[in-house]
Formats: C-alpha cells, structure tokens, sequence
C-alpha cells in the first residue's frame, strides 16, 4: 500500500528525530557529558519524542545490579529480580516473568553485553494497548542501537573513573611504599666488631613486617624484627606508628621488660584489640659480650655458634593480645666471637612449594650450618635464593623480613 502524503511526512518525521537523536547523543558523549545527563537525554528520546510508554535500565554495578533509570512503572518494577529474571536472556525478545503482572507491564527485553559479560538489561512496553503496531515493537532496531550505545558510553565513563582511581591508589601505595621504606635502616653496620645485613619482601607494595638496628651508645647496640598481623596498607600503618613508639621508649625505658610493656599499651590503644605484632627485640653489649632479649610469640631467630644452634625463645605473648602482659622473661645469652644470628618473620619459613610443603625452620637451620663462612649479606642472598627456587610455582603468601648479625 502507497505512503499518503500524511503517512510519508510522519515517517520522514520519525527519521529525523532518530538522526538528531543519534546526533545529540554523540555529540553528548564527545563532550563528557555526564551519566545523569546521557540518561536525561535518553529518556527524553524514548518517552517524549518515540512514545514509549514505560521503561526500566538495569546495570551491573561491580556484580551488583541497580536500576538507573526507569519511568511509567508502578508497583510491579520492585518484582523485577535481574538474576532470577533477565540472567538467561542472551539476546532481544519477549519476555515471561514468573510474576504474571510482569508480563503485563513489559513486552521487550533488551540485553546489552561486552563479549560474555552483561553490562545491562532494559525493560520496554506501552502504557495502553493500542490497535497499532506498539511503539516499542516500531521503534525496536532504534532502541537497541541507541541503548547500547548510551550503557557502552556509561560503561566507558565508569571504566575512565576506575582507571583514575586505580592511578591514584597506585599513586598513593608508591608514596607509601616510599615512606615506609624510610622507618628502615638507610645503612647497617659492617666492621671489625659486627656484621649486619637485612632483605625485605613485602606481599605487596606496603607491609606489616619491620626489622631496625640502633646504636644506644659506643658499645651497645639493639635490633629487632616484628610483624603485624595482616597484610597492606592498614598493618603497614600500625608498624609505622610502633616504629616511631619504639624508638622513642628506647631512650625512656631502662629494661627490656619495660620497654615491651610500654609497646604493648601503645599497640592496644592504637589497634584496639583488632591486630597484634610479634616481636623479636634485643640488645647487645660488645664489651660485656652479653645478648640480651625478649620475644614477643615471634617465630625464635636461630643463634649459630660453631656445630651447634639453637633458638631464642624466651619472652612473652604478642603486643597488643592483652591490656597488660603480666609475665615477661628476658633471655641472656653469652656471644662467642663468631657467631650468627638470623631473626626472620613467618612469611620465609611458611612458603609453599607447588606440592603444599612450608620452606620450614629445618631448612634454614640447614642453610645457615651449611654457609658459616658467607658474610651476612652473602648469607641473606644466599637464604633468599633457595626460598625462590623452592617455591617453584607458588605465589609468595605474606611479607618476608630477614635480619641477620655476626659477632667478631
């Protein structure tokens, strides 16, 4: 049948207002309009200029799904469930909702996908029933087109965000890791008297390990080594302050046991009770040749003098476990010339290898016996080489600190 004249005008109508449509929407997303604004335009596209009468846009939000837009519903849209209902929809088409009223309210689903994933799912009908062909059945092709186009602009818009985001978290951990490798020693001691040498790995850029050496005066030194339980940022936080705590009560506290009572009140009240931090402290008088120390529930550091080692136990439980620490010990240990000390956190010993097998405390008793001439950063490579080869294909699991002191 022949186009009237009528006929022909009100589709050359239609025509330009899905080209001017097209036209505006780009030009919208050319000039970064925002989500608001793209949906606003989009609405008025459908619901004002083609007719159509109701409308829901569900889209994923991080695997969550929320609707963004909807107009002409009622009640019925809080029946909607995009996982019961929409999941299985791969392409355009009607629908069957299990909840009859639905079928009712909606005659098109429209799915919107990136390759597999589902970036959005819109619900189209008519507010009447006509005699005509619906506009939401006339004007198909056309919302198709042009609500994949609106989500993939969404979509790109949120990609841009979670891009800027990421830039500035990465930003942020850089500095981070910068400032943290700060509460580190920038030099250790190499000379007629000790020999010093440390390596860290944190998990990722930021950790909750620690390890320091200090000179208290000409002939007494102190080191340690800690770890904060949990990984990243927030245990990298919680160290730095015990850092800056325990350097500060060195110079305050007259004895081990009162310096780590002190600790532990600043780790609860910083912490409240959510981490703890184990701890390997000590103190060494080159003079007097006398270690003493006290481990706070960290993994013992092996002490090798000789044929024979052993491990420095001795102490009390973590910081930060109970408001007061009732009990202390201080372990006093006598330093013959020659002999080595290796203070390490669990994330060493407790990596895996491909069969599910911990490095373990064995194997780096075997290593230290094994190398007694290596200096300490020799020793320290040399540990760090053997734990790589051993974990073969695993992913490292926890931060990884290692001290290591030899005494003349």
């Amino acid at each position: 049948m022949a186009l009237t004249p009528t006929n022909k005008n009100l589709s050359k109508r239609v025509k330009d207002i899905k080209l001017n449509s097209l036209l505006e929407i780009t030009k919208a997303i050319n000039n970064n309009f925002s989500t608001e604004q793209l949906l606003e335009i989009f609405e008025e596209v459908l619901e004002k200029q083609l007719n159509i009468g109701k409308l829901v846009l569900f889209s994923n939000e991080n695997d969550s799904w929320k609707c963004i837009l909807k107009y002409g519903v009622g009640e019925e849209y809080n029946d909607i469930n995009v996982e019961r209902d929409l999941l299985s929809i791969k392409e355009i088409g009607t629908i069957n909702f299990s909840q009859k009223r639905l079928n009712k309210a909606f005659e098109i689903v429209i799915p919107v996908f990136h390759k597999s994933q589902p970036l959005a799912y819109v619900l189209i009908g008519d507010l009447e029933d006509k005699v005509e062909v619906s506009p939401a059945i006339k004007h198909l092709p056309f919302v198709q087109t042009l609500t994949s186009i609106i989500v993939v602009a969404i979509e790109n818009k949120k990609l841009a965000r979670d891009t800027i985001r990421q830039a500035a978290m990465r930003k942020e951990l850089e500095l981070a890791s910068e400032m943290q490798s700060m509460l580190f020693p920038s030099t250790l001691p190499k000379d007629k008297n000790i020999d010093t040498a440390a390596f860290y790995l944190p998990h990722q850029q930021v950790g909750g390990d620690y390890y320091d050496f200090m000179w208290l005066n000409e002939n007494e030194c102190a080191f340690c080594v800690a770890d904060v339980s949990g990984k990243g940022v927030a245990a990298a936080l919680l160290m730095s302050n015990f850092q800056a705590n325990l350097r500060v009560l060195f110079h305050h506290t007259t004895t081990l046991t009162e310096l780590v009572r002190e600790l532990n009140s600043k780790v609860m009240a910083n912490a409240k009770g959510e981490k703890f931090i184990t701890l390997f402290i000590a103190k060494y008088n080159l003079i007097t040749r006398t270690l003493t120390y006290v481990n706070a529930a960290h993994n013992p550091p092996l002490i090798a003098s000789g044929n024979s080692i052993s491990t420095l136990k001795i102490g009390c439980t973590g910081l930060g476990m109970f408001d007061e620490i009732d009990k202390i010990k201080e372990g006093i240990v006598n330093i013959s010339p020659g002999t080595t000390i290796v203070c390490y956190t669990d994330g060493l010993t407790e990596l895996e290898n491909d069969k599910g097998e911990d490095f373990g405390i064995d194997s780096l008793k075997d290593l230290i016996k094994n190398n007694p001439k290596l200096n300490m950063m020799e020793l320290n490579v040399r540990i760090m080489e053997t734990v790589m080869n051993y974990k073969q294909s695993r992913p490292y699991i926890d931060d990884i600190a290692l001290f290591s002191i030899k005494v003349f």
